[in-house]
């Protein structure tokens, strides 16, 4: 930065903060500006596309152990309203961003995000190039970073990020989970302006507490269900002990094959009582069932990802967020006369959505799995429902915090699955996508 644009700054409302450096472990560098709390800190660096919802982002558990970088290119221009937050601690390692607004303008707004940040001791840095920097992680892959406003020597920097942690092989959920089973009945007053009023009660529910955001548990609520939230690592025989009438598997972080304590659980509960799991929650499902998970290059974040489900030939926009996935072929061997005849796996599954065809596995542990969700934009798997047994998951959050309300009917699935509905995912996004909305 120039003496003169450093003195421009310095006038202005934003200020002049101080030095800031990322590094990757390729040794990329960047420095810039540090605009949130001091300090340095070791992730893994990833991207989200998202244009609004920055702070529901932040806010998502299933970020711990990851440094985020907001394609948009100013982020906070509406502030902060604490009654949004996903988790009352941010489990994320850093933020990066383009630029970052010091004087936001929204009557909802309580408080700036850079004072947000400062508060919950976030490091975050503004001023680089983030388009180079996502083109970059397109290209090479998610890989380890570090974020420091206390040290800004890059060579420095690169020795200690290449001597850091990966986030591969590390239990990140037993870091945001919860330590003890509770009712959860939490519905902020200040969303009643858009909301409409519950559902009465229905159903009883035990969710599997994985790092879970508290809006997908609101929109559980609000579609007619009692939930009681339970640690990741709770026995089966508990769970069943509750006598629920569906047990809900949430999102979490990390790497699914280092959370044995949940789906091994999964596996015990599967056939026993209806489940519905989505993102680490649909990897716990298919780990149960002996599934390979595989490491995405970049991971699918952001609000805009585009799903065909392959029983309505509907597409949805999905709001998501994971840098792991299923691998479709790992459940079994395809069942000919109900995948169209097809007796061999491929490697893009948008053959199917082509084919308009939701092909049908044999799976040792669980019987029949039908693949039901593609994503359009790769090719992997974003949904199956266990044919044999009431079960099914998404690799998405269909809650709408932040992003579309496209995949709203999922909730209502739920109920219908709990209610013995074989039909219960054969739903019309166009009259569902709005329930519970006063729009």
């Amino acid at each position: 930065m120039t003496s003169l644009s450093e003195s421009i700054l310095s006038k202005t409302s934003k200020g002049q903060g101080g030095q800031a450096a990322l590094v990757l472990e390729d040794g990329t560098s960047f420095i810039g500006r540090s605009c949130g709390a001091s300090g340095t800190r070791f992730g893994e660096i990833c991207f989200n596309t998202s244009l609004e919802g920055y702070l529901e982002v932040l806010t998502d558990p299933s970020y711990a152990g990851q440094i985020i970088t907001m394609t948009y290119p100013q982020i906070g221009n509406y502030g902060v309203n604490l009654d949004d937050v996903q988790r009352s601690k941010p489990a994320l390692r850093g933020l990066v961003v383009r630029d970052i607004c010091e004087s936001p303008s929204n009557w909802r707004s309580s408080v700036s995000l850079p004072q947000f940040l400062k508060d919950n001791d976030i490091v975050c840095i503004e001023g680089i190039d983030t388009r180079y920097l996502v083109r970059h992680i397109r290209d090479n892959g998610a890989m380890r970073a570090v974020l420091s406003t206390e040290d800004t020597d890059t060579d420095s920097l690169l020795e200690k990020v290449r001597a850091s942690e990966s986030i591969v092989g590390q239990n990140l959920v037993e870091s945001v989970s919860c330590t003890e089973a509770h009712p959860y009945n939490t519905l902020p007053e200040s969303h009643a302006f858009a909301m409409a009023e519950n559902k009465a009660a229905t159903h009883k529910v035990v969710a599997y507490d994985c790092g879970a955001k508290d809006s997908i548990l609101q929109n559980l609520i609000r579609s007619g269900m009692e939930v009681e939230v339970v640690p990741y690592n709770t026995p089966a025989e508990e769970v069943l002990a509750k006598n629920p009438d569906g047990v809900f598997l949430s999102n979490g972080p990390g790497d699914p094959d280092a959370v044995e304590a949940t789906y091994s659980q999964v596996e015990k509960l599967l056939g026993r009582v209806p489940i519905f799991g989505i993102c680490l929650g649909h990897q716990m499902i298919s780990k149960a069932a002996g599934a390979e998970i595989e490491k995405l290059k970049f991971g699918h974040r952001g609000g805009n990802h585009p799903v065909m489900n392959l029983l309505t030939d509907r597409v949805e926009i999905t709001a998501q967020n994971h840098g792991f996935g299923l691998k479709f072929e790992s459940l079994g061997k395809l069942i000919p006369e109900l995948s169209g005849g097809c007796t061999d796996h491929v490697d893009d599954l948008r053959f199917w959505s082509e084919k308009k065809i939701a092909p049908v596995v044999d799976n040792e542990k669980f019987g029949r799995i039908q693949l039901t969700h593609v994503n359009l934009n790769d090719g992997t798997p974003e949904g199956i429902a266990l044919l044999d047994i009431p079960a099914f998951c998404v690799q998405y959050h269909p809650e709408a915090s932040p992003g579309p309300t496209d995949s709203h009917y999922l909730f209502t699935a739920f109920s219908r699955l709990m209610d013995g509905r074989e039909d219960y995912l054969d739903i019309d996004i166009s009259t569902d996508r709005l329930s519970g909305w006063k729009f």
